[in-house]
C-alpha cells in the first residue's frame, strides 16, 4: 500500500491538481463534487450495495473488488473479505440518510495502520434534469511521524479515482469505461 501511495504522489506531481482543501502535519481534508447522470436513488444503490462492482481492486488487500461490501446502517461495516476467512474493516458506517447522506469513520488503506481517525461523507443532491451531485468530503486527523500533509495529495488522488470509477459505473455499467 505504501508503494501505491508513493506512486500516486509521483503521478500527481506531474499530472493533476489535488482537491486537498486544507493540510498540515496533523491532518487534511479532501473534497470533491462529482455530477453523475442518474437519479440519487441509483447513485446511492451503486455507492452502497454495488461497491464491489466499481471499487478499484488495485486499492484492496485481496486484489478483488468483489470482496468489498458496505452495510448501510449505523454500525455497518465497509469491509473486505480476505482468503482463508480473513477480512478488513476499512471503515464503520456512523450516519445514514438513505439516498441522501452516507457518513463513515476510519482510515482507508495505509491510514489504517497510523494513529489517525477520519470522517468521510457522501452527500447526494438532485440537480437539473435529474442528475445527481455527489459531494464527497474526507477529513483525517491524528499522528503520523512524517506528517499527514505528506500523504494528503496521494490519498486525495486515490479517492478521486474511486469517485470517477463510481461515476463511470453508474453512467455506463463499466467502471473502466473511458467514455465519461
Amino acid at each position: 500500500m505504501r508503494c501505491l501511495l508513493l506512486a500516486a504522489v509521483t503521478w500527481l506531481a506531474g499530472n493533476a491538481a489535488a482537491e486537498v482543501v486544507d493540510s498540515d502535519a496533523g491532518g487534511f481534508t479532501s473534497a470533491h463534487d462529482i455530477v453523475i447522470a442518474a437519479p440519487r436513488e441509483r447513485v446511492y444503490q451503486a455507492l452502497t450495495a454495488e461497491v464491489g462492482r466499481w471499487w478499484d481492486p488495485r486499492h484492496s488487500y485481496s486484489g478483488q473488488a468483489a470482496n468489498f461490501t458496505i452495510d448501510p446502517k449505523p454500525g455497518g461495516c465497509f469491509c473486505e473479505t480476505l482468503p482463508d476467512g480473513g477480512g478488513v474493516e476499512h471503515m464503520r458506517v456512523v450516519f445514514v440518510e438513505p439516498n441522501r447522506i452516507l457518513r463513515l469513520a476510519g482510515g482507508l488503506g495505509p491510514l489504517q495502520s497510523m494513529a489517525v481517525s477520519g470522517a468521510m461523507q457522501f452527500t447526494l443532491t438532485t440537480g437539473e434534469k435529474g442528475v445527481t451531485k455527489l459531494s464527497y468530503r474526507y477529513t483525517v486527523g491524528g499522528y503520523y511521524p512524517q506528517g499527514l500533509d505528506t500523504v494528503a495529495a496521494a490519498v486525495d488522488l486515490v479517492q478521486l479515482g474511486q469517485l470517477q470509477r463510481l461515476k463511470r459505473y453508474v453512467e455506463t455499467g463499466d467502471p473502466e469505461s473511458p467514455g465519461t
